[in-house]
């Protein structure tokens, strides 16, 4: 008998069966992975600012009211972090008080802002405790 060798159009079809299953299995993971690793920078930068904002006032004795200011102090954000996230001051901002928030945009939105102010206080708190 004559066999010919080769892949029929049956395998083939299988086999991309096969890797489509294993893409939509993977993908979300990954894609889930990429944001906590971003939400993790945010939160780091979020920290970095609440110490610039503790330098600002040893030096000045009141809490800075911009993000223009702090940036004497501690530098522009990352610009990976920064194409992910906008920085902010929100709420009541005063002498002394502030709250500042990283708002997510892009691929970043779906997972939410994040929040500190002068207390330390960080919320959402299921963001922060991951």
């Amino acid at each position: 008998m004559n066999q010919e060798k080769g892949i029929t159009l049956i395998e083939l079809l299988i086999i991309t069966v096969i890797i489509g299953v294993l893409a939509a299995i993977a993908i979300p993971g990954y894609t889930g992975y990429l944001q906590r690793a971003r939400r993790a920078d945010a939160k780091t930068a979020l920290e970095h600012v609440r110490a610039a904002q503790e330098m600002w006032r040893a030096e000045h004795g009141v809490y800075s009211v911009s993000i223009a200011e702090l940036q004497t102090t501690m530098g522009a954000p990352p610009t990976a972090i920064s194409n992910y996230y906008n920085w902010q001051f929100t709420g009541t901002l005063t002498a002394n008080t502030w709250t500042a928030q990283a708002v997510a945009v892009g691929s970043q939105a779906s997972d939410g802002d994040l929040f500190i102010n002068f207390l330390g206080n960080k919320t959402p708190a299921n963001k922060w405790g991951k």
